[in-house]
């Protein structure tokens, strides 16, 4: 038995830890942390665990605390260094870790930062991160001796594995944005080993983040991408989030693709070396999308919101691609099943560098077009946000609407359909309407405030 450890109550989430730096979140908690994951490694007979962080100021003070815990255990870790939490996933499944813990932030404000986990090639959530509160308010850890930590260097062999599936025709003139976070020194090697004319942004590793938040979700932080792109005539930017795990795609006129934009193209590339195969989109994605899949020959499948989710969902089925609309994008197909935007950035340059006689633009012109919200988020406590959800399913019993419950209630109807949801990581709920008219579009957004009334919430 060792001495119990409490965490803050807000950090302990659904798909990994993440809390306020020196407010909800402190070294001590990274130790807590080791020590509980070293005891569930050891208990499943585990020895060796693979550790990495990204370029948040905080995160070497806390990868160093979570190697302290992880070696009380009796582990061998294998220390990663800096850089995208793919590259530390790569680590951990090219050499059999019996677990991966990633020092991340991901995409939030520079005062925040967090782990993610995978645990015997799995990812590790929910249940599973609350266990850690658990072992740790019990005391009830393993305290081994014989626990060693090492530096090794994946940089190389993760570099030569992206490169190794690039298979375009013509050269590109290419824009990379890594928003200064941890992917940059990654792009920028990447970026030139690759053939054509590359531009990089903010390929400097600064947790800072001084040119713009590192979320290519948020229009206004691809601004300076847009512009980069206009300015050196480039057929196609991309942009990463802060770890690398979620990406960005503009054309050259400066147009957003988004998560299922993206996805009809990588599908229709998918599915014609897999004919019949199954891919995976989130609750929020374009019905557009689900019908292209079906269109191509193959067989969509609508999943919950959430990277641990998406991947454990991929397994079970065998799908070869999976996407959210937040950018990640998961490849099994020649890929190892995970979310790497860098990977997925080679396959976009490939399948752009394998068209002849159109561009991306081109192609943007050729989706199909719809007029839809943004994720609207309505502030909603976290003791409420479900019950929420389920009051407007009870009312929908009677509306005669084609309801799916897959992740909250998606209601499709004549004129599109609209999705009410409730955020896994914060006190919202989150909301996106689509259409094919834009009075079909005002219509359906005041069916869901009419929705939201009763239960005492405005859509905003």
């Amino acid at each position: 038995m060792s001495a119990a450890h409490s965490f803050h109550p807000t950090i302990l989430r659904e798909y990994d830890i993440r809390g306020i730096v020196g407010e909800t979140l402190f070294a001590a908690d990274a130790e807590a942390i080791g020590r509980a994951f070293g005891t569930l490694v050891v208990r499943n007979q585990g020895r060796m665990v693979c550790v990495g962080y990204d370029g948040r100021l905080s995160s070497p003070e806390l990868e160093a605390a979570l190697v302290r815990g992880l070696v009380s255990t009796g582990l061998e870790v294998r220390r990663v260094g800096r850089g995208p939490t793919p590259m530390l996933y790569y680590a951990a499944q090219t050499m059999a870790a019996d677990g991966g813990i990633m020092v991340t932030g991901s995409h939030n404000p520079p005062t925040h930062n967090g782990f993610k986990m995978v645990f015997g090639g799995k990812p590790f959530f929910a249940g599973q991160i609350q266990e850690l509160g658990r072992l740790n308010g019990s005391g009830d850890l393993e305290m081994r001796s014989g626990g060693t930590s090492a530096e090794v260097s994946v940089r190389d062999d993760y570099l030569e594995r992206l490169l190794h599936d690039y298979d375009g025709i013509r050269p590109l003139t290419v824009v990379w944005d890594a928003g200064n976070g941890a992917s940059g020194e990654m792009m920028a090697a990447l970026a030139a080993r690759l053939p054509g004319r590359h531009v990089l942004l903010n390929e400097v590793i600064d947790g800072r983040f001084p040119a713009h938040h590192p979320d290519p979700t948020e229009p206004e932080n691809l601004e300076q991408l847009i512009k980069a792109v206009a300015e050196a005539k480039a057929e196609v930017g991309i942009a990463f989030d802060g770890d690398g795990d979620r990406i960005g795609l503009v054309d050259a006129k400066g147009r957003i693709l988004w998560g299922d934009q993206m996805m009809m193209l990588l599908a229709e590339d998918v599915l014609r070396e897999r004919p019949g195969a199954m891919i995976l989109a989130d609750v929020k994605a374009s019905k557009s999308l689900f019908d292209h899949i079906a269109a191509l020959g193959g067989r969509p499948e609508m999943c919950r919101t959430g990277h641990s989710l998406i991947k454990t969902r991929m397994a079970e089925t065998g799908a070869p691609l999976a996407g959210e609309m937040s950018g990640h994008i998961f490849f099994a197909d020649r890929y190892y099943g995970y979310d790497d935007a860098l990977y997925a950035a080679v396959r976009f340059l490939s399948l752009i560098a394998r068209w002849t006689g159109q561009t991306l633009a081109d192609r943007y012109d050729a989706l199909p077009q719809v007029f839809n919200t943004p994720e609207l988020r309505i502030d909603c406590p976290d003791e409420r946000k479900f019950a929420v959800v389920a009051e407007v399913k009870e009312r929908l019993v009677t509306s005669g609407d084609d309801v799916c419950c897959v992740d909250g209630v998606r209601v499709s109807s004549a004129d599109g359909w609209w999705l009410l949801r409730a955020s896994n990581t914060q006190a919202v709920l989150v909301a996106r309407c689509e259409s094919t008219t834009e009075a079909g579009l005002a219509r359906l957004k005041q069916i869901l405030a009419g929705q939201l009334e009763p239960s005492g919430l405005v859509l905003g």
